[in-house]
């Protein structure tokens, strides 16, 4: 089941970022609560997979600077349609609402690098020193869905 990410959701959020294997955090402090408050209310808007009661993966669109914050599946819940599912209904609200290109970044060599041209980001460049730069435009969404809806 997918919903809409609240306040109440943000400690299992934050186990599942930093149960990752790729993507780590260098040290799990480096986001906090109020980061997480701040990205579900007044910056963005998040979405949490719950499978039984617990929260297996999460994502996070920032509206203001236009970018994918966050898109983790717990390891043990890879490859089960989970983050597609999550990326998905992410996209189809952001464009729903702005027409803005949305950017992310991850590091070059990854599930996650893969996963993302998979779904249709295009490279763009270099975020940082370290990490690769995706973006998706909404006319690109608009025809991945078509593309998909036609398989």
């Amino acid at each position: 089941m997918i919903r809409e990410a609240t306040r109440f959701d943000i400690e299992e959020m934050h186990e599942v970022r930093n149960s990752v294997r790729e993507n780590r955090l260098s040290s799990p402090d480096l986001i906090n609560y109020e980061d997480y408050i701040a990205m579900l209310t007044t910056r963005g808007k998040g979405w949490v997979c719950l499978m039984e009661i617990r929260i297996v993966g999460f994502s996070v669109v920032d509206v203001l600077d236009k970018n994918v914050w966050a898109l983790f599946v717990h390891p043990l819940h890879e490859n089960k349609g989970i983050g597609t599912s999550l990326h998905n209904d992410m996209l189809n609200w952001y464009f729903s609402i702005y027409s803005d290109t949305l950017w992310l970044s991850t590091a070059p060599g990854t599930k996650a690098e893969t996963f993302y041209r998979n779904l249709g980001w295009m490279e763009t460049g270099k975020h940082g020193s370290k990490e690769l730069k995706f973006e998706m435009t909404r006319a690109a969404w608009s025809n991945c869905m078509l593309n998909n809806k036609s398989k």
